[in-house]
């Protein structure tokens, strides 16, 4: 177990901050603050939830400039990309503070009985175990309507972004939560079965890797506590006979490259139909040329770095295996540290690595289908199943092909993104059950049916 951890630039792997790391006294302090908190929050009415929850808005707008400078220092996120986080936060504060009432109204039930009623009840603690890539939003997105609903959150985020964790339990303070609502602690992953073991943590929510999804599953399924898991995906991106090529081509380039292509939902594997095969990666290869890369401090720049070295080598490797095994790189492939070039591979298999596994950085794969059915086959054979993006003129055959995708979602036209209105999650290897709109909030309720004769 680490004693210390570091807040790294990635950029030039300068370390401006270190983390000590929280020991057992510590958690079991966080865990009795968290029962007290609970025992208070469960008891609020909801619209005063509400309250609380819109005031943290307003503190993340005040504090919109310093957020998007921190996240492009910690993890290289782009100025433009840190803002626009921060603005879908205010969002998802905003939107379950002002739908939690109608989402856990109790739901009567017509039968013999004099009164039945199904009603949704908060389950106590919920720990939430988060990766960096979006280190404000993907807490939230799991934090508001978890304490919409009533519970209490414990946050255990990534290593290498403690230093928004913690700026993010102090947004919490300034907006006078109650004590013991909201913590972030800064703990290393052994510490973890500590906290799952406690009798009031109810839940554990963890968007991550594969391997960190199934460690946690099988530590929750112990302790018969319940988990929500959003892990990797290899996104398809299906670009029909009748697409409009231009607008498909920029918005393929935007999800792929967004984040430094550091998204679970970004396209990843471009499926084109033959037809317009070479007019579209003409597209591709011409709009790459558009992404300037370079400090994610200075304005204009649209691409930073990935954000840890390991992760970068890491892509690296999977990209020369696949050009070992036949896959051609039409464009970029260099790294220069945590800095990846913008790459497009073409001449990819299903056996390579490239299409096989997850390639989490800005390098996009490109593959030419005969038809329809073969678009489809090429998407389900994936061991992930997060989402897909459809690009066709024709409705109809839209909807019927997006029926047919092993995926949680499917945006036709548009850019595939998470949306507080809608559940966000995925099948297979991308995880289960669901965040965001009303399924995501009463994931961790009790349903609780209510029969009187």
């Amino acid at each position: 177990m680490a004693n210390v951890f570091y807040s790294i630039n990635p950029y030039n792997q300068q370390v401006f901050a270190e983390h000590p790391v929280t020991d057992v006294r510590g958690i079991g302090q966080a865990l009795e603050a968290a029962t007290q908190g609970w025992l208070h929050w469960k008891n609020l009415p909801v619209s005063r939830r509400g309250l609380y929850l819109q005031a943290l808005a307003d503190e993340l707008e005040k504090a919109k400039e310093e957020l998007a400078l921190l996240m492009a220092k910690e993890m290289g996120k782009v100025l433009r990309e840190g803002r626009a986080e921060i603005d879908k936060c205010v969002t998802a504060c905003r939107y379950f503070a002002e739908h939690a009432e109608l989402f856990l109204r109790d739901e009567p039930i017509s039968c013999e009985a004099q009164r039945a009623l199904v009603c949704y009840e908060p389950l106590g603690i919920i720990l939430g175990i988060m990766p960096w890539n979006f280190p404000f939003w993907q807490v939230l997105r799991a934090a508001a309507p978890a304490l919409m609903a009533g519970n209490v959150f414990l946050l255990k985020h990534a290593p290498n972004v403690c230093a928004c964790s913690k700026r993010l339990e102090q947004l919490f303070q300034q907006a006078d939560f109650p004590e013991g609502v909201f913590q972030a602690l800064i703990i290393d992953v052994d510490q973890v079965p500590q906290i799952i073991a406690h009798p009031l943590v109810r839940g554990v929510t963890l968007t991550g890797s594969e391997r960190a999804g199934a460690a946690v599953a099988s530590l929750a399924g112990v302790h018969i506590k319940k988990t929500v898991l959003e892990l990797g995906g290899s996104d398809p991106f299906l670009v029909l006979d009748d697409a409009p090529l231009e607008e498909a081509a920029q918005v393929a380039l935007q999800s792929r490259l967004q984040n430094a292509g550091q998204s679970c939902i970004a396209a990843k594997r471009l499926l084109v139909a033959e037809s317009i095969y070479k007019p579209f990666v003409d597209l591709l290869l011409e709009g790459l040329k558009q992404f300037r890369q370079g400090n994610p401090l200075e304005e204009g720049v649209a691409l930073g770095p990935m954000a840890r070295l390991d992760l970068a080598e890491k892509l690296e490797q999977q990209q020369n295996r696949s050009v070992q095994m036949g896959a051609q790189v039409l464009a970029g492939g260099q790294r220069h540290g945590c800095n990846y070039a913008p790459t497009l591979l073409a001449s990819v298999h299903t056996d390579q690595p490239a299409f096989q596994e997850e390639l989490f950085g800005p390098v996009a794969v490109v593959i030419p289908v005969r038809d329809d059915a073969q678009a489809v086959a090429l998407a389900n054979q994936s061991r992930y199943g997060l989402g897909a993006t459809i690009w066709t003129r024709n409705r109809q055959r839209a909807e019927q092909l997006a029926r047919r995708l092993e995926c949680g979602g499917v945006f036709v036209n548009t850019l595939m993104r998470s949306d507080v209105r809608f559940p966000f999650g995925g099948m297979k290897s991308s995880g289960y059950g669901r965040e965001l709109g009303r399924h995501g909030m009463l994931e961790f309720t009790n349903i609780k049916t209510i029969y009187i004769n």
